[in-house]
């Protein structure tokens, strides 16, 4: 802009100077409302996967206590007969021990191996700006909505193997690490599987799901492989 134009810019009322925005201003104005675009985008889809999960929990619940006629947290015919407070006490303990199990065992992978890096990155766009609150929410109803529908009703239909077999496959992720996810999921459902149908109780199944997917979706969310290996390549 030539001095002669800048002269004729600033004699300008200052409502006509206000108008004026240089380029970059513009830009940063328009990723600004992006941003902003995309963060109510994501709230959306948040509360539509929420919505999604208590529509499984009452669409699970209902059938079961059509096609048993019972509740669908206690298996009608567990492995180990014991009282309910017995029961209840040991599937949460076995269903905590199993969380900090599957919590470690994805540190420890994560860190040493290629593919479940892969993995890492794949599910990542998932959980990347999600709010504490948000994570809580997903991982509470998720759990809740899949421990219903797998272990309450399905488990006692189909059996351990079987509904644990559907559970992995239904945890589809698109990408080359699919079948990594799917066989993951798949030895957890068993695992949960196995504790329901053993103590009759789907306490500890809920209470697994519910850690290990809140305290996996942080680690989804602030764990980035990738930069971790360009600082190391840098020191």
């Amino acid at each position: 802009m030539s001095r002669e134009e800048l002269r004729r810019r600033w004699k300008q009322p200052t409502s006509a100077r206000n108008a004026y925005r240089h380029p970059r201003e513009m830009r940063a104005k328009m990723r600004g409302m992006k941003d902003r675009w995309a963060k109510s985008s994501r709230n959306t889809a948040v509360w539509r996967i929420a919505g999604a999960y208590t529509l499984l929990v009452l669409f699970a619940g209902s059938l079961s206590f059509l096609l048993r006629d019972d509740a669908p947290w206690v298996h009608p015919k567990p492995w180990i007969v014991m009282p309910a407070l017995t029961a209840t006490l040991t599937s949460a303990l076995c269903g905590m021990a199993t969380a900090m199990l599957v919590v470690i065992s994805t540190r420890f992978v994560v860190g040493r191996f290629a593919w479940a890096q892969r993995l890492h990155a794949e599910l990542r766009p998932v959980a990347q700006d999600l709010t504490v609150g948000q994570i809580f929410l997903l991982a509470g109803l998720s759990s809740l909505g899949e421990e219903v529908l797998f272990r309450g009703l399905l488990t006692p239909t189909l059996g351990v193997v079987l509904s644990s077999l559907l559970f992995g496959f239904l945890h589809q992720v698109r990408g080359p690490s699919r079948w990594v996810w799917i066989w993951w999921a798949t030895a957890v459902g068993l695992v949960l599987g196995t504790i329901f149908a053993a103590t009759g109780s789907l306490v500890g199944p809920l209470l697994a799901h519910a850690v290990v997917n809140a305290v996996n979706l942080g680690y989804l969310r602030d764990h980035d492989p990738d930069e971790n290996d360009r600082q190391r390549h840098m020191v």
